[in-house]
Parts: C-alpha cells; structure tokens; sequence
C-alpha cells in the first residue's frame, strides 16, 4: 500500500495527474448500502454507480445520510448491510487509501503557512518537509497559489483558504474525491468564482468525484451527473445525466488577494490581478450561458421538482388514505 501510495505521489511532483491505483475500468459502486445509528436508520438501500474519471452530485434534505455515504465510501465507516468497492477496493484501509475528503470547513492549521498546509498530506505519507514541498510545489504553481507560498491562513480570504483545501486535497495523490459542501459557508460571489475555479482544476487534475451539496445548481454546473437523496432514511430516489452545454476548456484557474473575496486591487495579490481578471470574465461568461441555456434550465427544474418530493415523508397508507379525505391525522404518542 505504502509503494503504491509514494508512486501516485511522484506523478504529482512531475506535474502529471495521479493515475488509479486499481485494475482499469473500476469505479465507485454501492448496492444495497443500509447503517442504522440505534433506533435510527440513516440510509437504506442506496446504490449508486460512479464511473472513473466521472463526477457525480448528491443533493437532498438535511439530515439524509449524505455525509454518512461519504464516510462509508472513504472507509471511516463500515455500512451495516450491502456491498461496496471503491476502485477495486472492498475493505476500509482500501478504500481509505484511494480516496480524499475535503470538508465544509477548510481546516487549515493556523500556525502553517500555504506550502506547510497543502504539504501536509504528504508529511502525513512519511516525506520529508523539503520532499514534500518540491512535491507539491508545481500545483502551488498550476493553480496560482505559489506567490501566497509564505502567507498564513489567517491573511487569506475565505475564497483562497478553500483553493488551499482543495489542494491539500488534490496532493494527497488519491484517485477519489470526496467534498462535502465544499463552498457552503462562503457568499455567492465567491462560491460562485470557487465553482468555475474547480471546474478548471479537476479539468487540469482529473479525479473520480463525488460531491456532497445543497445547492442544485452547484450540482448541475459541477457534476457529469446528479443523484436526489430523499428524506431519512435516504435513499437514491432519482438520477439525472448533465448534458454537455459548452466547449471543454474555457475556465482558467485564477488567484485572488490575501483578504478580498474577490479579484485583489492592491497588496500581495495585485501581482496575479490581470490573470484574475481574465479568468474571471471567461468562467462567468460561461457559467451566465449555461445558467441561461433552456436545457439548463429544464433539467434544474426537474432536479428541484424531485428534491421537492423527496423531502415529504411517506406515509403509510391507512394515514395517506386519510390525508386525502381530509381527515386529521393524530400526532404520535410520545
């Protein structure tokens, strides 16, 4: 495991994309995946299918067993019923070592500066801190945040500390990712720069991806396909293909200054400002085309309407019969 781990590593460092490390043609499969927490089952049945390379959404209600799938998958968790394999892999430290987490809250440790931080990954592998930065060191540059190299956390924007997540991610050399609300806690503006950002980085970097959101245009604009999750216990109760509605290629990776939220006028960041700027016009032209496309529009439309229904209990059908007549519907004894 520890050879294959530091071989995935090195293709990093030459500025390759990691490649798989399982037989070819393997992806991410779930069948019939059920845990129960106590008297509480958060996921029932689910399967799910994720081809290599691909990048499939999950949106549905909170508390339906979302981030509980992403545990499962990663290996942290074990489900009660069903089987599972992630690029081959069927038990936890295999399935662990071929994939990477990238949570809501970007995590930095606030005493590491940009480089300390997105090398961490590969410190945590058994590299040195100087083979661990020459490793990571051409992402730093790829995706514009080499001259931040030396700032700490706390002197970036929320914008740029997610960029550092995601590729303290990407470094770890693994072939899946798993992102959990990765833009959740930031404001549209940004969130919405972050989406075409991570589209050019994952075209730049492919992974097998799957993304955990409640944002269903997030979802659409991301993702090779989506996945609706209904109400606890979840349950995959719909899928939905996105079709291709651009040219590939036309988002650039930018960079923005340490504390802006957006494209940075003046201090460390100015140096990066016209890239920026370039970048940002082309990735919101983009997104404003497909945001406006009919297409687009018509299959958000459908993804709503099916989360819609998934968030409303079922009822059994003596109670359903009864809610149709009109008939109240006594609360349960508690």
């Amino acid at each position: 495991m520890v050879a294959r781990r530091s071989r995935t590593v090195k293709e990093i460092s030459d500025g390759a994309p990691a490649e798989p490390v399982s037989a070819p043609g393997l992806g991410v499969e779930l069948d019939g995946i059920r845990r129960r927490f106590g008297d509480t089952l958060a996921v029932a049945d689910v399967d799910l299918r994720i081809e290599p390379g691909s990048r499939v959404g999950i949106v549905g209600p909170s508390g339906c067993g979302k981030s509980t799938l992403l545990s499962i998958i990663c290996g942290l968790d074990e489900p009660d019923a069903g089987h599972l394999s992630v690029l081959g892999a069927t038990d936890a430290p295999g399935r662990l070592a071929r994939c990477a987490w990238m949570p809501q809250q970007d995590l930095l440790l606030p005493w590491r500066s940009v480089l300390a931080n997105a090398r961490i990954s590969l410190e945590n592998q058994g590299h040195s801190r100087e083979e661990a930065s020459r490793r990571v060191w051409p992402l730093l540059e790829r995706f514009g945040l080499a001259e931040f190299a030396g700032h700490r956390p706390a002197t970036l924007s929320g914008g740029m500390r997610q960029r550092v997540s995601f590729l303290r991610t990407l470094a770890a050399g693994k072939p899946v990712l798993l992102l959990d609300e990765p833009f959740g806690a930031l404001d549209a503006i940004t969130r919405a720069d972050l989406q075409g950002w991570l589209r050019s980085a994952l075209a730049t970097e492919p992974r097998t991806v799957l993304l955990v959101t409640h944002d269903v245009e997030e979802a659409l604009l991301l993702c090779d396909r989506v996945a609706v999750m209904s109400s606890r216990p979840g349950q995959i109760v719909a899928t939905f293909d996105v079709p291709i509605l651009d040219e590939p290629g036309t988002d650039t990776p930018g960079t923005d200054g340490p504390g802006n939220d957006g494209p940075g006028t003046d201090g460390p960041g100015v140096r990066g400002t016209t890239r920026l700027a370039a970048a940002t016009r082309t990735s919101g032209s983009v997104r404003r085309a497909r945001l406006a496309d009919p297409r687009f529009i018509a299959l958000r439309d459908a993804v709503l309407a099916s989360l819609e229904q998934a968030r409303e209990p079922e009822l059994p059908e003596h109670e359903e019969s009864r809610a149709r007549s009109g008939a109240t519907i006594p609360e349960p004894v508690r």
